[in-house]
């Protein structure tokens, strides 16, 4: 099954290139348009990076429980 991230990573090079080759069609120059794309890709990385973190459920729920003694 198709996971979150797995669509991250298709969109970073559909953005990237996808947007500029749009813009570029639409009589943006090539010297605007890559970073107009290049700015939605790290946009998506960011997204994934810092909105939507790659924690884990059961990190959360196991730091839960108190500490173990070790004494």
């Amino acid at each position: 099954m198709t996971g979150y991230y797995d669509i991250v990573l298709g969109l970073i090079p559909v953005a990237l290139l996808g947007i500029t080759a749009a813009l570029t069609f639409v009589g943006v120059s090539l010297t605007a348009a890559v970073p107009l794309g290049a700015v939605v890709a790290m946009g998506i990385i960011g997204h994934a990076m810092f909105v939507n973190t790659p924690a884990d459920t059961a990190d959360e729920a196991r730091s839960a429980r108190p500490p173990i003694n070790a004494d």
